[in-house]
Parts: C-alpha cells; sequence; structure tokens
C-alpha cells in the first residue's frame, strides 16, 4: 500500500477499526472525542465528504496518513510497514467493526456488528497464531475467548481479549483492532500492593507464559494487572494507579512508549521500568519470540519481569 492509496481509506471507518466511534453525526461532520487526549467535549472532527480530519485541540489536521504518523508518532515509511505487516494492522476499507453498536447519518447506510459466540479458542488458524506468538494455548483460554462476529452478512472468527467494560480487543493472524467500548482491563482483586502495567494484552500474556510455573506454586505472588488496550489510557489511569506502593510498567520500546516512560517515572518513585529487560525488543511478546524456552530461562533469571 502506497501513500495514496492509503489516504484513500475512509477516516470514520479506519477510526471504527480502531475502537472510536463519533460523538455526534451532523450531515458530513464526524465529531469525536479526541484520540490523542482526554477531554470533555468533542472537538476532533472529520469531514466525511472531502475524507479529511481536524483536532480543534491542537489545531492540526489532514489527510489520513498525517493522522496515523501522529497517532502512532512514526515516519510515513513506518506507517505503510505497519497497514502492510498482518501481524500488525490490517486495514479493511469500508469494513469497520464495533460491538453491537449501530448509528447512521445524512445519507449513510447503518453499520453494525453483532458478537454472536464467546467460548474457548479451538480454530486451528487461531491456535497457529498464538503458537507464533509463543503464548501458550492454555494461558490463552484463561484470559481470552474465540470470538464470532457478523460484519455485513460475514462470519469472523477472532481472538477476543475482553476489556472493563465489555467490549473486546480483537486479534488473529491478519486482523488487530477493537470492540465498542473502548476501555482498559483491571485483572485482580485490591488486596496487591504492586500493579504491573501492559500496553497490550499480547505483552500481558506473555508476562503470564514466563511465570507460568512460578504462579502455579505461588498463585497469590501474582500483582495486580492494568492491560491499558491504548497507551493513552494512561494518563486516565493515573490517580487509580498512585494507589500502589509500586507501580511496574512494561510499555512498548517505541517513541511513545518510552516518551511515556519517562513522564510517568518522573512524578513518583513508585513507577519502574521493566522495559529495560527486553530493551532491544519493541515489547515484552517480541521479546520472547525471539527467546527459545533456554534462553528464555537464562536470560529472565533475576529479571523482574
Amino acid at each position: 500500500m502506497n501513500c495514496k492509496e492509503f489516504n484513500q481509506l475512509d477516516i470514520v471507518d479506519y477510526l471504527l477499526l480502531m475502537g472510536y466511534k463519533p460523538a455526534k453525526i451532523s450531515g458530513n461532520d464526524h465529531w469525536y472525542f479526541s484520540p490523542f487526549r482526554n477531554e470533555q467535549t468533542p472537538s476532533f472532527k472529520v469531514n466525511r465528504k472531502f475524507n479529511v480530519w481536524y483536532d480543534h485541540g491542537i489545531q492540526k489536521g489532514g489527510k489520513l496518513v498525517d493522522f496515523g504518523v501522529l497517532f502512532y508518532n512514526c515516519t510515513v515509511n513506518e506507517l505503510l510497514q505497519r497497514s502492510a505487516n498482518k501481524n500488525t494492522f490490517s486495514f479493511h476499507q469500508q469494513e469497520p467493526h464495533d460491538q453491537a453498536v449501530s448509528f447512521s447519518g445524512a445519507g449513510e447506510k447503518e453499520k453494525i456488528i453483532v458478537v454472536d459466540a464467546r467460548h474457548p479458542i479451538r480454530l486451528s488458524p487461531l491456535k497457529d497464531y498464538l503458537q507464533y506468538r509463543r503464548i501458550p494455548l492454555e494461558i490463552a483460554n484463561r484470559f481470552c475467548k474465540e470470538v464470532d462476529f457478523n460484519l455485513y452478512d460475514r462470519k469472523y472468527t477472532v481472538i477476543g481479549f475482553q476489556n472493563s467494560a465489555g467490549g473486546y480487543e480483537l486479534r488473529s493472524a491478519d486482523f488487530k483492532g477493537s470492540s465498542s467500548p473502548k476501555e482498559v482491563t483491571l485483572i485482580g482483586k485490591d488486596l496487591s500492593k504492586e500493579i504491573a502495567v501492559f500496553e497490550g494484552f499480547m505483552d500481558f500474556l506473555s508476562y503470564q507464559a514466563i511465570h507460568h510455573r512460578k504462579f502455579i506454586m505461588l498463585p497469590k505472588q501474582q500483582p495486580n494487572f492494568l492491560i491499558l488496550n491504548s497507551i493513552g489510557f494512561l494518563k486516565k489511569m493515573k490517580s487509580r494507579l498512585e494507589q500502589y506502593t509500586s507501580i511496574r510498567l512494561f510499555l512498548d520500546r517505541d517513541n511513545k512508549g518510552l516518551e511515556i516512560t519517562k513522564e510517568v517515572m518522573a512524578l513518583s518513585k513508585k513507577y519502574h521500568d521493566e522495559s529495560l529487560a527486553y530493551k532491544n525488543y519493541k515489547d515484552l511478546n517480541e521479546f520472547m519470540m525471539n527467546q527459545n524456552p533456554e534462553q528464555r530461562q537464562t536470560q529472565t533469571r533475576g529479571r523482574r519481569l
């Protein structure tokens, strides 16, 4: 996909695929709460007729490439590579998805997704995908479901990780997205004094895989877990996080992840940057994928992963 083709993708559908839906629709103008920050009044506008966006809060706008570069904090080439990599994000023009949510604007055909079933992961391609990501099926089934949903009379089956508001993060070998409502996932009782924070659920599952034996023998040693499902939710959860005496950050080591890690660590000594354990990799899952079992035991011994 080149730059021109990427800009031809429908921005409204693209945002819906990411889990964002309009707060209001007025003709061709679709208004959103900004994907770049928390706000009470929607100030991010997409004009669907001209397929352009503008964020009044930061006074920036443009086409889809401009949005992607700003949102992912990457170069144009990195954005296009991301779109071409089936294991990072799949872009489906005119095929947005949302969970049991529909909306329509002037002259628009209503769009809707209905989740039909949630059950243990059993489909072979999904098991193969988990094996590729080095996630044991037993661990995946403990925290995830195989999710069926229909879109435009077509059935899709993916791995679903539920958030605390009932929405899902949706993954397969060639699909990555989320259903509405988009929210964090908080796991564990308020008995722990420690919480581990992950940007995405694949990193959380990787953590569980690395510590599988330990947690079987000593289940009470598990901390609480916060899976952000979007790095932008970290600021929103700040007051909740600071109720803990120790906050361990397992964020991505891309520009955005490193920047936010540095920001929050400057706020309090409660925050600890655990990403140093996988400093040569983008995230914890990529680190685990590049180790064989013997290497994983050796390299993680003594580290607080």
